[in-house]
């Protein structure tokens, strides 16, 4: 389930659509990732629940295939 454009080009997604696009990677492995200054971007907080900006997971994605 991905939550819903929010009409300023920000589509944001969960936790769980964010593992499989990075291939499955475990809790821990995926948060000691989203370190600051680590590859992952950092997510955004929204009442108890952690979103990421899609366009910068892919970014970051296509910065290591490089």
């Amino acid at each position: 389930m991905s939550l819903p454009d929010t009409g300023i080009g920000m589509g944001l997604i969960n936790f769980k659509q964010v593992q499989e696009k990075t291939g499955g990677r475990g809790r821990t492995t995926f948060y000691r990732d989203s370190a600051p200054g680590d590859w992952l971007p950092k997510p955004i907080k929204i009442g108890g629940r952690l979103y990421w900006r899609e366009d910068e997971v892919d970014a970051a994605i296509s910065a290591l295939a490089e």
